[in-house]
């Protein structure tokens, strides 16, 4: 082997390990002379082998992690598993080429070297007591070679410490990639509740809303530079290390660091689209508050100047002398007052315009298949794909498999899209805001991106245009009674109705000289007793993470490898065929799933959603009562309660939300002293505290809970766990490689094709091909990316470069599914409408142990 590269050459010595273990009989060794290299970096020793002990121990720690993953425990160093003499059974062979051929001389000690390992194994096989040694060692030596042909160095995880050692990286870049995601995410929370607190707590009335967005972005650009150089910082200090065996995953470090850059790139997208969201929503509903403001503030003109009529007559007034005072003001007033609301907006035609946009680019044909479309006749019904025209060519779907399969799995696929989106209608509509056009644009972008991500089922055009108009029927249905109901609750007339017992309070009060204290301080808690408890809604998703990620059973988190393990390990415990069929056919729907019933377990164990919750509650009460303390400290000279309101709401602006026209009520009409109601308030924030604490531990349904976060840990760690999102072009494994923009992708484990219930068009049987077999076979395969000619499954990368499919030459790696193929061949027949597959013998006789070992052998795990 005439290799000058370390990495490739320790990568070949690893599957040496792994392949003489596998082919090592009891108490027999086979008899062969280890050949060597020149490998300067390797082993540290010269081409006189000068350093035989660091090489003996090299090899020793890779049959040890080697014989863990073969289950070989006995085997503890090298010299067990092979006759192995570091000072006589090594021989160095040199290049055959002095420099770069072909113009390069033949090194002439080349021959020299390989005559002299010819005639050292000619004198070993003279020792041999029968032919049965050298069948024997010619079988090895075959075995060997076969190994070393099919394995691809690139993700050859059969060899355990690249395994490791990949493995170790991922958890390391999952671990900075989290840190900064939740970083991020704090910062976006922060930012929406800054902008939704404009024109209540901004100390400069010159500010305008575009100003703050523009602010925003520009500390949002800082925030993500710092962000990736950290991860950066990060990659560059791992492969210093000395540990870990860095070395073997040196090949990967370019993988991770565009994964940064495109981390940093999605999250920049996310922040922006949400602060621009928010500082658009923000502005639509400007006019609304300008008109409640005004109405205020004429009414209170209105009740000070009545107040100051009533005070400049001779009598006492009664009570009830003051309420018909009060009442002919008030319908005075409403009769001058013009209650002009909001417009009411067409959700469904706006809609249409901005799909029509969404799609322009694509040509004007597709442009025609929109004409005579309407949103208000679309999502009624369920969706249905009706044609999967197109996909053949775009993907090179192999022709002798059925489409009505494909379409089946079009149809999964589709109807995935459309519950991520109907779960984001839902969310804005229970937030009671009014409906703003982003929301429509947010759809579009969450269908878009699901198309990029899904590159083996590209959606033809058709289909296309056919989901988006079915999700922004949907979609404009909903949002419309949003927008009516929004509407309806903020008229004018009605608002200022609803207003109208507590001027008349605030009248009674101010004539009497009574003191407001007590009540403002009331009022005031009222408004922040909910934002207290939206605050602690919304930062108790990350944590949720952090608990799982970092609690009883986090290893299973750890990597996408790990994840993968986990899920199927469990599937093969609890042996039901639905539940594999869900895992298959609908992967999105049931990891999620799968997701959240763990992080319910695991916080229903510990209580650990209320240890949060109280967390929160606690440092947001602390920040209110500490705000308090210091305006009273260093503010004292602040004599009306307004501005002492204001300054509090300032202190907390981005932490709390505070609706104007809740905070415009309390502020006015009032004669409270600021020392009496900061005493009040400290109080009442205390008494909240315990009181919503006992609301948490009242709560028994975790599930609805964690429903109702804005932010989901199900979904973010979905995401994480998901990856690249890439499917073996063969058999649709999920690729396990860490980061998102790594240069191959892999599956640990490949499945036979019936399992997902392939079947053959003509004879309609189940198919049991596995590609991790058929790549190191002399099978072809044929699909329209050949030109419907048959191609060497050996040279799938002609067609599929970017995927690395390891050969499997003891045929043992995909035991996991055979066993599953084995034992649900009848039931996926009928639910595929399919013949059974005529199943081998070999696969009828695994067993659920068997089919655990491979898996465990499969992942290196122990």
């Amino acid at each position: 082997m005439a290799m000058e590269n370390s990495t490739e050459m320790k990568d070949i010595l690893q599957i040496v390990v792994h392949a003489f273990i596998r082919m090592k009989e009891v108490g027999k060794k086979p008899i062969c002379h280890f050949v060597h290299q020149n490998v300067s970096d390797m082993s540290a020793h010269d081409n006189n082998m000068r350093d035989r002990k660091k090489l003996l121990e090299q090899l020793d720690e890779m049959t040890q992690a080697a014989a863990r993953m073969e289950m070989k425990e006995n085997i503890t160093k090298f010299t067990d598993v092979m006759e192995y003499d570091p000072d006589t059974s090594s021989c160095y062979i040199p290049g055959l080429w002095h420099g770069t051929p072909p113009m390069a001389p033949v090194n002439a000690g080349y021959s020299d070297a390989v005559y002299d390992f010819k005639n050292r194994l000619m004198q070993d096989f003279r020792q041999c007591q029968s032919n049965d040694d050298m069948t024997h060692f010619l079988k090895w030596t075959q075995s060997l070679w076969e190994a070393v042909k099919f394995e691809k160095f690139i993700f050859s995880f059969r060899n355990s410490l690249v395994a490791d050692a990949y493995s170790r990286l991922c958890t390391e870049y999952n671990g900075w990639e989290w840190a900064f995601q939740k970083e991020m995410y704090s910062w976006i929370v922060s930012s929406e509740t800054k902008i939704s607190n404009f024109g209540i707590t901004d100390p400069n009335p010159q500010m305008t809303i575009r100003n703050v967005l523009k602010e925003l972005l520009g500390d949002a650009s800082e925030k993500l530079s710092v962000g990736e150089r950290e991860i950066q910082d990060n990659i560059v200090k791992y492969f210093e290390r000395k540990d870990g065996h860095v070395n073997l995953v040196e090949k990967y470090r370019e993988d991770f660091v565009s994964s940064a850059k495109t981390l940093r790139r999605e999250t920049q997208n996310t922040v922006s689209n949400t602060v621009r969201g928010a500082v658009e929503i923000k502005e639509g509903m400007a006019k609304l508050d300008d008109i409640k403001s005004s109405q205020a503030n004429t009414m209170e003109k209105k009740v000070l100047a009545l107040l100051q009529t009533c005070r400049q007559r001779k009598s006492d007034l009664s009570e009830q002398d003051l309420i018909e005072e009060f009442e002919s003001m008030w319908e005075e007033t409403l009769s001058e007052i013009n209650f002009s609301g909001l417009p009411k907006r067409d959700v469904a035609q706006d809609a249409f315009v901005m799909l029509r946009d969404n799609l322009s680019r694509r040509g004007s044909h597709v442009n025609k298949m929109l004409v005579g479309s309407s949103l208000v006749d679309c999502g009624k019904t369920d969706f249905v794909v009706k044609s999967v025209k197109g996909l053949q060519k775009a993907k090179g779907f192999a022709k002798h498999l059925d489409t009505d399969h494909y379409r089946k799995k079009l149809q999964v696929f589709c109807n995935n899209i459309i519950t991520q989106c109907q779960e984001f209608i839902s969310q804005k509509v229970k937030s009671k805001t009014d409906y703003h056009d982003t929301y429509i644009k947010e759809l579009l972008n969450r269908c878009d991106e699901r198309f990029k991500q899904d590159k083996n089922r590209e959606v033809s055009e058709e289909c296309e245009i056919s989901l988006k108009l079915h999700i922004c029927g949907i979609a404009a249905t909903e949002f419309q009674n949003m927008h009516d109901d929004f509407i309806a609750v903020n008229d004018p007339r009605k608002c200022l109705e609803q207003s109208k017992s507590k001027y008349l309070t605030d009248f009674k009060d101010l004539f009497r000289n009574q003191d407001q204290c007590l009540k403002k301080a009331e009022e005031f808690l009222k408004l922040l007793q909910p934002a207290v408890q939206d605050y602690v809604t919304k930062r108790i998703g990350p944590d949720v993470v952090d608990e799982v990620k970092k609690g009883k059973g986090s290893q299973d988190y750890s990597t996408r490898i790990a994840f993968q393990f986990s899920i199927l390990k469990q599937l093969l415990t609890d042996g039901e065929y639905e539940k594999y069929k869900r895992y298959i056919k609908d992967y999105d729907r049931f990891v999620k799933d799968w997701l959240f019933d763990q992080i319910v377990q695991q916080l229903s164990d510990e209580s650990s959603l209320k240890k949060l919750e109280n967390k929160h509650l606690s440092e947001i009460v602390k920040m209110i009562t500490d705000a308090v303390s210091n305006i009273r400290k260093t503010h004292s000279t602040i004599k009306d309660i307004k501005t002492f309101i204001q300054n509090i709401c300032s202190a907390l602006g981005e932490k709390l939300v505070f609706p104007k026209d809740a905070l415009d009520s309390i502020m006015i009409l009032n004669n409270a002293n600021t020392e009496q109601f900061a005493d009040y308030l400290t109080e009442f924030v205390r008494e909240m505290e315990k009181s919503v604490a006992s609301e948490y531990d009242q709560r028994t349904d975790i599930r609805k809970r964690l429903r109702s976060l804005p932010f989901k840990p199900q979904d973010i760690m979905f995401t994480s766990q998901f990856g690249c999102g890439e499917q073996c072009p063969f058999c649709s494994a999920p690729c396990e490689a860490g980061g998102k923009e790594h240069a191959k992708h892999f599956s640990s484990i490949h499945r036979p094709q019936g399992v997902s219930g392939w079947r053959n068009s003509t004879t309609r049987v189940l198919v049991t091909g596995i590609c991790s077999s058929s790549v190191i076979s002399d099978l072809r395969f044929k699909t329209t990316l050949t030109g419907d000619k048959y191609h060497p499954f050996k040279d799938y990368q002609t067609y599929y470069p970017h995927w690395t499919i390891t050969g499997d030459p003891s045929i043992k790696a995909s035991d996991y599914w055979k066993y599953v193929m084995a034992t649900f061949n009848e039931i996926i027949a009928r639910d595929t409408n399919a013949l059974p597959a005529d199943i081998p013998e070999d696969w009828k006789a695994l067993k659920s142990d068997d089919a655990l070992k491979s898996l465990k052998n499969a992942f290196n795990m122990k």
